[in-house]
């Protein structure tokens, strides 16, 4: 046990000005990310571009401009944050309504924003989610009481949610409302809202959920062949069939860095949204199990620094933390829990691995408004505990200043 409790003190961050350990898991994931972008597109990148490196160049440029983005937000207050969450909303709105008015299609969906002469497309629900996030922050902080015990206020963020799914669904993006939606509903229940009103209402999800699905002929599709991929596997299980080869290949050890046969133009995605697949194949049983293992210390010690916001008395930097580690957790379920065919398919990257610089400029600013919020409450808590005095070894001293 004194061991036990020796390693617990070396481990702890208690002391330090910020979570190491969500610096630490944010950083590999990141660079993971990279390696395994290079390791997955060398095949597509040579065949569309005739440089192998062609999306490893450019992810890693994307990269270096997130860190920066990053370290900008690390500097604002998160005052800053909540008095625009309001504002933030709407920019993040605008966007929405912006994509389906003028924004590029690719492969049948309008998800993204050109700017013509600038080589990168902004995807506006990546935005929208963190406006969302830092919108019922500020909304539960001030209507904590109101959301605990009145249905209009408790319904409110649902309504503002209702719109932003409706514009999603336009595109269309359902990955994005389900996360989304998750994590409204999420920051509500952590908020002490009544289970009861949640039972009702992911009654009533559910149901247009179900009809959504079977609406259109494509989407029944999708269900289908991921309940019996290899029932029609060269149509709709095509890349699920795919992607299982992948995790089959990979057996423990995976068949080593760059050795993937999937990426080699069976598997579509591979650098994006399947990315994991290919790591599971090149790394094997072990390697996928440590970037789970990775997601799942991101998820914690963001969790953790809700935890310790909210006992400092910090609402707004407890549900930010909390929206952002439900955000980060859901899409990178969703996404492993695809490519592994737990769910039907869905455009959804993972976050920090995956290809694609919106996402991952996104995804880096949330981990710096996790460690801002984590900064603050750990100065907060300074601030608040009295100063133990020093007791050292040598002589003490009367008021006078003589020894005594």
């Amino acid at each position: 046990m004194k061991r036990l409790a020796r390693w617990r003190d070396r481990l702890s961050t208690r002391d330090q000005p910020f979570d190491g350990w969500l610096l630490l898991a944010a950083l590999s994931l990141m660079l993971i990310g990279w390696v395994m972008v290079t390791s997955a597109s060398t095949e597509v990148a040579s065949s569309l571009t005739g440089n192998a490196y062609y999306f490893s160049i450019r992810h890693g440029t994307f990269l270096v401009v997130a860190l920066l983005v990053a370290a900008l937000a690390l500097r604002v207050p998160l005052l800053w944050w909540k008095a625009n969450g309001p504002l933030l909303l709407l920019v993040g709105i605008a966007l929405l309504v912006l994509v389906l008015l003028v924004g590029r299609e690719i492969n049948g969906s309008k998800r993204w924003l050109s700017v013509p002469g600038v080589p990168f497309n902004l995807q506006a629900s990546e935005v929208a989610k963190l406006c969302l996030i830092a919108y019922m922050a500020g909304y539960l902080e001030r209507f904590l009481p109101q959301v605990r015990q009145q249905w209009g206020a408790f319904l409110r963020p649902l309504l503002v949610m209702a719109l932003i799914a409706l514009l999603l669904i336009l595109e269309p993006d359902y990955g994005a409302v389900v996360v989304m939606t998750g994590c409204v509903m999420g920051m509500l229940l952590l908020a002490g809202a009544p289970w009861g009103r949640f039972v009702l209402l992911l009654g009533l999800v559910g149901l247009a959920g179900f009809y959504v699905a079977i609406a259109e002929p494509y989407r029944l599709a999708r269900l289908t062949s991921f309940a019996d991929p290899w029932a029609d596997q060269f149509a709709s299980g095509y890349q699920l069939t795919q992607a299982l080869i992948a995790y089959g290949r990979g057996h423990w050890l995976g068949m080593g860095l760059g050795n993937s046969v999937q990426k080699l133009f069976y598997l579509p995605e591979a650098h994006t949204d399947f990315v994991f697949a290919v790591l599971a194949e090149e790394l094997g049983l072990f390697g996928a199990i440590g970037v789970v293992g990775l997601f799942a210390l991101l998820i914690w010690r963001a969790l953790a620094v809700g935890r310790r916001a909210e006992l400092a008395r910090l609402p707004f930097a407890a549900y930010l933390s909390y929206g952002i580690a439900l955000v980060v957790g859901a899409q990178a379920f969703i996404n492993i829990a695809v490519s592994t065919g737990m769910l039907p398919t869905k455009g959804l990257t993972l976050p920090l691995l995956s290809y694609g610089g919106s996402s991952l400029l996104v995804s880096t600013v949330m981990m710096a408004l996790l460690l801002r919020a984590d900064i603050e409450t750990r100065q907060a808590v300074r601030r608040a505990s009295p100063a133990a005095p020093r007791q050292g070894p040598g002589p003490r001293l009367d008021k006078r200043g003589a020894v005594q």
